[in-house]
């Protein structure tokens, strides 16, 4: 029996959400979207043709909340729910309360989900279907002989509740550990311990069924590289695994979708040992975050086919044939050299070039909340082979302009460059071996320091033409100094040459000279750098002195030391800097090396903006060094004199 569905609402945010509002709308569907108070002005609210509040913030109030998800869809006059990832996706509960109220389920039957949900009671299951896996292991009884163990959530994932044991002594306070975070993290304290396979792969098989006694085994997705048991970097197929490996993850994935009686679209997870031996991890019951690689290869839309499935639509015995490959990568806001920790903030620009597909829930000038999954945007790109596609997406990651927030896409780049990545020396240690290297050394900030400089001096395109021709420099007798600090906290300085053309970067400690300046405007500059020409892309933060430059030499933010800035802030107490440019044009009578002063009185003036500037005594006590005389011209943050303070009684 079939129905037609005409509307839908997605029980989620973010990319996800876009994601399938994007497919609904090609099918003609009607579209309804809920959000948090932080998500009101959201790309996927912007996405939907109707949005319904949840009141609060945090997931337990809003997108956890069943009941309200189930109310809005009522309200808004949606025929199905579609979960997406995360949230209630797996919940069996709500999924039968959806189909209590009347509307359709897109997702398999609340007593599939329910028979996965519990990763020991499937791998039970599992046994029983002959699909392989790993033994489990009584804490209580572990021995050194068991080690390492990996103890895991029965209810959870995403790395949450999981803990790796190499020392028995540690056991006890690891099960603790992962017990309390289970619990809180899913309700369910529930905690098993199995062998912890080093350097195995994960490769899992992406599923699709319907109610017909159709399967599909949409091929295989290699998911190794990952932080904190979360995926970084997926692709399919998984590269180098032997036919036969092949054939039986497909027949494994397929037995494990027929013990439960699945439908829709799902996802079969394996490691597989360094000697390719296949053991069942799980099955989510749901679509995956990486599901875009397989529609690549297969040339489908899965989130399409989920709704043809759950209208009761019976699938062709066979999938089509896969061509090519399709590599992913997750961009997160967060920094992979600080614990990955995640970033919060304005995300002032998202801008990713090339062929590639970009599903994101963010555009520029979104700010990205505490609330949620740090995941700006997953790029994808296919190619007809893994090379190209891994260099086709390297390149686009490199050449982004993401700006506002700490990310790893560089770790992104660097790991698709990678010798063993680019070999498909795949497994789940390699941020363990090379995370050091992968986030060491940022790019050289010199040539970006220079066209920030450049790119602030040059005149609006639509300026006088005696601006335009004449305005990067003060004064053509000198050269024009621009102070930044860089990501990091190190100082880069960009001086312009005194001809129109040749400019001399200066760079604390290390001077690069002969650099060629072909172009400047505003948000673009062009540089010959020995004998090659680059562009560098700049681009200024109206709400803060944040100045982005993007090249293919790195990506750096920048924010200029202010001209008149108070230099005491950067020297030892007693050291008299000048604050501004200016001339000498008194000293005081009688000051000398040795002579004592007292605290605020005058000792220097300087003429700077046709004003008189006072240089005044910090402390009382003596003056040890005097630089400076009248008629003397300095320049900002010149040493003019020293003064040492008396010791306190």
């Amino acid at each position: 029996m079939t129905q037609s569905i005409t509307s839908l609402l997605v029980a989620n945010r973010g990319e996800i959400a876009v994601r399938i509002f994007r497919t609904a709308r090609a099918l003609g569907l009607d579209t309804v979207a809920v959000h948090s108070d932080p998500d009101a002005d959201a790309l996927h609210v912007a996405a939907a043709d109707a949005a319904v509040r949840l009141p609060g913030a945090a997931p337990a109030d809003t997108y956890l909340r069943g009941d309200l998800i189930i109310k809005a869809a009522l309200a808004a006059g949606a025929e199905a729910v579609h979960p997406g990832y995360g949230f209630l996706s797996e919940n069996a509960g709500f999924a039968r309360e959806v189909q209590a109220a009347g509307l359709t389920w897109i997702g398999p039957p609340p007593e599939a989900i329910e028979a996965m949900a519990s990763k020991t009671r499937a791998k039970e299951l599992m046994r029983a279907a002959g699909v392989p896996l790993l033994e489990p292991v009584d804490p209580a009884a572990a021995t050194a002989a068991d080690l390492p163990l990996l103890l895991k959530a029965a209810a959870g994932g995403g790395g949450r509740g999981m803990r790796v044991v190499r020392d028995l002594d540690a056991l006890k306070e690891a099960l603790e550990g992962a017990v309390a975070e289970a619990r809180s993290a899913f309700g369910d304290g529930e905690v098993f311990a199995e062998p912890y396979v080093e350097r195995a792969r994960h490769v899992e098989v992406q599923i699709l069924a319907d109610a017909h006694g159709t399967v599909w085994a949409l091929g295989t997705r290699d998911c190794s590289l990952q932080r904190r048991h979360q995926k970084v970097i997926e692709e399919a197929p998984a590269p180098g695994l032997p036919q036969a490996l092949r054939e039986s993850l497909h027949s494994a994935a397929v037995a494990a979708a027929r013990a439960v009686s699945y439908r829709g679209a799902g996802t079969v997870e394996f490691l597989v040992t360094a000697d390719g031996r296949p053991c069942f991890l799980e099955m989510n019951t749901r679509l995956q975050v990486e599901h875009p690689v397989t529609e690549a290869v297969f040339g489908l839309d899965l989130v399409a086919l989920q709704l043809r499935v759950a209208e009761g639509a019976a699938l062709p015995p066979s999938p089509p044939e896969p061509h090519g490959h399709a590599v992913e990568a997750r961009l997160y806001a967060e920094d992979p050299a600080r614990d990955w920790r995640p970033q919060a903030g304005v995300l002032h620009t998202l801008d990713i070039p090339g062929t590639v597909r970009v599903d994101t829930g963010f555009t520029g000038g979104d700010s990205v909340g505490i609330h949620y999954d740090p995941m700006l945007a997953k790029v994808v790109a296919h190619a007809p082979t893994r090379a190209e596609a891994v260099r086709i997406l390297a390149h686009a990651l490199a050449g982004a302009r993401i700006h506002g927030l700490t990310t790893n896409r560089e770790l992104l780049v660097r790991s698709l460059r990678h010798p063993e990545f680019t070999a498909g020396q795949l497994d789940t240690g390699f941020y363990e071996r090379h995370l050091a290297t992968l986030t060491g050394g940022a790019p050289d900030a010199t040539l970006a320091a220079l066209a920030a400089a450049l790119a602030d001096a040059a005149p609006a395109p639509d300026a006088p033409l005696a601006a335009r021709l004449g305005g990067w420099r003060n004064l053509r007798s000198q050269p024009q100094t621009r102070r930044y600090t860089a990501a990091g906290g190190a100082t880069t300085e960009a001086a312009e040459a005194t001809e129109a053309t040749e400019y001399t970067v200066q760079y604390h400690p290390v001077d690069h000279p002969g650099v060629r300046v072909l172009a400047a405007a505003p948000d673009l500059v062009t540089l010959e750098v020995d004998g090659i020409r680059r562009l560098f892309h700049v681009k200024h933060n109206s709400n803060t002195s944040e100045v982005y430059v993007d090249s293919v030499l790195g990506a750096h933010t920048l924010v200029p030391v202010p001209r008149f800035a108070d230099p005491q802030d950067r020297t030892e107490p007693g050291s008299l800097l000048a604050p501004m440019p200016g001339t000498v044009i008194r000293v005081a009578e009688g000051l000398a090396p040795g002579s004592p002063v007292t605290a605020g009185q005058p000792l220097l003036w300087l003429e700077a903006m046709k004003m008189e500037h006072r240089i005044l005594a910090p402390a009382s006590g003596t003056l040890t060094a005097l630089h400076a005389a009248t008629g003397q011209q300095v320049e900002f943050g010149a040493l003019l004199a020293v003064v040492q303070e008396e010791p306190h009684a």
